[in-house]
């Protein structure tokens, strides 16, 4: 069933668990969702990135989400990942999304205090809960491109004062995280300043986000709830497990045609990333 997402994430805040966000573009990436959800007895954010909602509509995602979700006895909230136009902003608020995130991580400072109050006193009156960043996670994702040696941490004051001053539900910290599929294929290791993310645990009091967890390893991840994210989100594992399966399915099928026999591998392929990543953040058997 479709519910706001504070439902689930204070779930998640009692129990200390994470719950996962995951990107949807399309009906399959949709059902690979939920199908793991419902398998895992899980809590599910449902996200989409303003680039997604181009390609499919968003009001067609909308409204595919909440009937799919309907007689679904697993909870499932739906969050505009990234946002940062703000008439896409209202229209996701008007259609249900009960979470918007205002990205102006890459204003200066003042300019994206002031962009987060505007989008949090508007979406307040709506019920609508509001995330937002600060720092910059190297990588490029939909609209967002920051490329090498661009990036910059998070400073655990400031990250004080902005979620104090700007009054966001919750909070996406840069930490090392990183955007992007490069992440996943490339041979270095990547590492979560997890230090730097305990201060701002302590010194934030709002949930924390972790954007870019694709590619981390488990024991990063891990410890990474331990150090208060509740909401991780996943786009690039989900990618990168479509297209490998699709591009093995090709290899084998030359001669097969339908669209419904193309498509089932890449949702089974996805299902099983989602599934894992549930089991990772602790969220099995909670819904």
């Amino acid at each position: 069933m479709l519910v706001h997402i504070k439902k689930i994430i204070r779930d998640a805040e009692k129990r200390k668990y994470a719950v996962g966000a995951f990107n949807i573009n399309n009906l399959e990436a949709m059902m690979a969702v939920l199908l793991a959800a419902k398998k895992q007895k899980s809590p599910v954010i449902i996200q989409t990135s303003e680039g997604a909602l181009k390609y499919a509509g968003l009001e067609e995602i909308a409204a595919m989400v909440k009937a799919a979700s309907y007689d679904m006895k697993i909870p499932v909230a739906l969050h505009l990942d990234h946002g940062h136009d703000w008439e896409t902003i209202k229209k996701c608020i008007k259609f249900g999304f009960s979470s918007i995130m205002i990205d102006a991580s890459h204003l200066e400072y003042k300019e994206n205090l002031k962009m987060t109050k505007k989008v949090v006193k508007y979406a307040h009156s709506k019920k609508v809960w509001v995330q937002a960043e600060l720092g910059r996670l190297e990588g490029a994702e939909d609209w967002v491109k920051v490329g090498k040696g661009e990036g910059f941490f998070t400073d655990p004051d400031q990250a004080k004062e902005f979620v104090k001053l700007t009054g966001v539900d919750t909070f996406a910290p840069a930490i090392g995280n990183y955007h992007g599929v490069q992440k996943i294929i490339g041979k270095k290791p990547l590492r979560l300043d997890l230090k730097r993310l305990e201060k701002i645990d302590k010194l934030v009091k709002v949930p924390l986000v972790l954007h870019g967890a694709s590619g981390f390893s488990d024991y990063q991840i891990k410890n990474a709830i331990k150090q208060g994210v509740r909401v991780i989100n996943i786009d690039s594992d989900l990618r990168v497990s479509f297209t490998r399966a699709e591009r093995k399915f090709f290899e084998e099928n030359k001669n097969v045609f339908d669209p419904r026999k193309i498509l089932a591998p890449g949702i089974q392929a996805m299902q099983k990333t989602v599934e894992k990543k549930m089991k990772m953040f602790g969220s099995r058997n909670k819904a």
